[in-house]
């Protein structure tokens, strides 16, 4: 099938390459030139694990290319996908004007039917505005389908090949078969296609992700109750977790949810609730939660050394928001870096592959270590803040030799508390005392 994907980011892209890798021919779009020639060169914007093998070998096979012509693109393909940004606004609510520009291009691009495919994160109604800005820029029949992506950042090219399941929101039975057909390979095995009305499936990527969010501040404070209580959080989510009705997915205490979807699309759907007149209560007291679950963390440091850190060093390990991403978007380590600096700390800190990316949020204001071992020099506290892999299980003699204090406040319960001690690390971690 021919297929356009508008929008090179983190969504667009991974479309783009599996879409590819399944035999369809893929042109990716965007308007940043730049970005483009990296592209055609195999150089990757974006670390997810896969994702440069898969983009370079389709484009040696000639099934996926990248432009900025749009309206080249738009004629050659039958499927339009929007994938561009939908950033935050002031007052919670997403910002479509780039969905909106993209629609009117596709609109003056068409030389027939076509389908347009909201593929980013919209609010409900937006497949409508789509609609509106299409009729009044074509004379040509289309059809606007909600398709929203259920990616987790770190898996998502797997997440794209092999998916729990693909929601179509359509109105036009046409548009449905043409989806099918599209996604027809991913399921080989047994059809996990989910259709149903365009605004139903605008909603559901919105309920799932403010779904999982609320999971995540309720486990963070049963842990930070649990601290008070003299309960084990590890303990507790083990009894909650082998609930069928519960699960063990996204039951971890820790430093709270962060990224590019959690926080924009809880607080798009608690103005979508206000513009409707209805106080999104449970959904806004997560979005307080997980803010406060970093202040706790900053307040465990605070009382162990004060409020005046000058010449105090900390080391920090993990500044992307989760492992396997070099995504720095509302990641806790911004919140804790920023309040250590204010009170006059120095931080040194190592990530796998979110440096360069933290370079462009605090740029000289900390030393950066392309080795874990280096940040810990003379360091009184070590931070641990991403659970990559690579920290799991370190050499903690070599740690302690190491810093001025045998000190680790960790964000991920990474270590076992109790062998820490006997370790002589005084380990402060989220749900146990």
């Amino acid at each position: 099938m021919k297929v356009t994907v508008i929008g090179t980011g983190y969504v667009g892209l991974v479309a783009g390459a599996c879409f590819a890798d399944m035999g369809n021919d893929v042109i990716c779009i965007d308007n940043n030139k730049e970005k483009i020639e990296q592209l055609k060169n195999g150089v990757i914007p974006i670390y997810e694990p896969g994702l440069e093998e898969l983009v370079k070998s389709n484009v040696i096979e000639n099934r996926l290319e990248f432009s900025t012509d749009i309206d080249n693109a738009v004629k050659q393909s039958q499927i339009c996908f929007i994938a561009v940004g939908t950033p935050q606004g002031e007052d919670g609510s997403a910002d479509l004007q780039y969905v909106m520009a993209v629609a009117e291009s596709i609109a003056k691009a068409m030389n027939g039917y076509k389908v347009i495919v909201d593929k980013s994160t919209v609010p409900v109604g937006t497949a409508e505005k789509v609609t509106e800005i299409i009729k009044n820029n074509t004379v040509y029949p289309f059809d606007v389908v909600s398709n929203p992506e259920f990616l987790k950042q770190g898996n998502a090219v797997d997440d794209f090949l092999l998916p729990d399941r693909v929601v179509i929101g359509s109105n036009s039975e046409k548009a449905t078969q043409i989806m099918q057909e599209l996604y027809s390979p991913f399921f080989r095995t047994g059809n996990r296609v989910i259709v149903m009305d365009v605004k139903s499936a605008e909603m559901t990527k919105y309920a799932a992700n403010s779904f999982l969010a609320t999971k995540i501040s309720f486990m963070n404070e049963i842990a930070n109750l649990c601290e008070k209580v003299g309960a084990n959080a590890e303990m507790v989510r083990v009894g909650m977790s082998t609930d069928s009705r519960i699960g063990n997915k996204f039951l971890f205490p820790g430093l709270g949810y962060g990224g590019s979807c959690f926080p924009k699309d809880v607080k798009a759907l608690i103005k979508t609730g206000r513009e409707y007149g209805m106080d999104m209560s449970i959904i806004k007291c997560a979005d307080e939660a997980n803010k406060k679950q970093r202040k706790l963390f900053i307040e465990k440091i605070t009382d162990m050394f004060g409020k005046n850190l000058s010449g105090k060093t900390f080391a920090v390990w993990g500044l992307a928001f989760k492992p396997k991403t070099n995504d720095m978007r509302e990641a806790p380590a911004i919140t804790i870096i920023n309040a250590l600096l204010e009170m006059g700390a120095k931080v040194k800190a190592c990530d796998p592959k979110a440096v360069e990316s933290a370079k462009y949020i605090f740029g000289d204001k900390i030393q950066y270590c392309s080795k874990s071992y280096d940040t810990l020099e003379n360091a009184d506290a070590m931070l641990l803040l991403t659970e990559w892999n690579e920290f799991r299980r370190p050499d903690f003699e070599r740690i302690k030799s190491l810093m001025k204090n045998p000190v680790i406040f960790d964000g991920r319960n990474q270590y076992n508390s109790d062998r820490m001690q006997e370790k002589g690390f005084e380990y402060i971690c989220i749900g146990h005392v």
